[in-house]
């Protein structure tokens, strides 16, 4: 069962969450890139590591990244599978609910986002009047080919089957206001995959902006499937995240005085 959301601080401009499993050689140096990007930005922050099942010493090392740096926290997702995690999904969702920010900011821990990019995200949502913006990698991305390809075919399904045009869905680097972060029904498994176009089609606006992608630098990919395996999954959840749309019915409401 999921905790309550905590409630929004307004003493915290934006929360930083970054799911971690088995990074304990990136997650020293995730911490200081976001110290770095974001203390002098005059955002007041919070930082959240998301240990998601790690067996190696990813927590140990966010826990001693603690000292000198209030602003950082660690939650650790519980009933993981042995050896394992329970998915970048879930992950999202328990690090999100567990923010307090009024806005959030998502990226990877495995350094291939740049933290430095987060500052410009959150005036573009402010400029745009957007609810979400959404990194987009397509020009820079340094992956291997089974990910690059495995991207493209992805895009081509979504557009035909969602009508999703956001170029890099897949791309973790995103901001977004806490509602459309709490309103995501991210505890089904791959529903990080989705998360601009669900936003979109809860009626939230949704742009996009170029970042940078790099290699990876230390540890080791989870994404170590051909193009065959990826895709079947993947296209199942298109055809549930498309029959979920069509079941969805607007909730809002409001209260009616004498």
């Amino acid at each position: 069962m999921s905790p309550p959301p905590a409630p929004p601080s307004a003493a915290i401009d934006l929360s930083v969450v970054a799911p971690a499993h088995n990074e304990q050689d990136n997650i020293r140096e995730l911490v200081r890139q976001i110290g770095i990007a974001l203390t002098p930005s005059g955002l007041s922050f919070e930082a959240i590591i998301v240990d998601d099942g790690s067996t190696d010493a990813t927590r140990a090392r966010t826990l001693e990244m603690m000292d000198g740096r209030p602003w950082l926290r660690c939650v650790a997702m519980t009933r993981t599978p042995p050896g394992r995690g329970n998915g970048q999904s879930a992950a999202f969702h328990a690090g999100f609910r567990a923010s307090r920010g009024q806005l959030i900011a998502v990226l990877d821990a495995d350094l291939q986002n740049d933290p430095a990019e987060i500052p410009a995200l959150v005036k573009l949502l402010r400029d745009a009047n957007a609810d979400l913006v959404q990194g987009d990698r397509s020009r820079a991305r340094k992956d291997n080919v089974v990910r690059k390809v495995g991207s493209v075919v992805g895009r081509v399904f979504r557009l035909v089957l969602l009508g999703d045009s956001i170029r890099d869905t897949g791309c973790s680097l995103r901001v977004m206001k806490r509602e459309v972060a709490i309103s995501l029904p991210l505890e089904f498994r791959g529903m990080h995959r989705f998360i601009p176009v669900t936003a979109v089609h809860l009626g939230y606006k949704v742009v996009e902006t170029p970042v940078t992608h790099r290699p990876r630098a230390a540890g080791e990919t989870k994404y170590g499937m051909g193009i065959v395996q990826r895709a079947l999954p993947g296209l199942r959840d298109l055809f549930v995240v498309r029959w979920m749309r069509t079941r969805r019915r607007p909730t809002s409401c409001t209260e009616v005085t004498r």
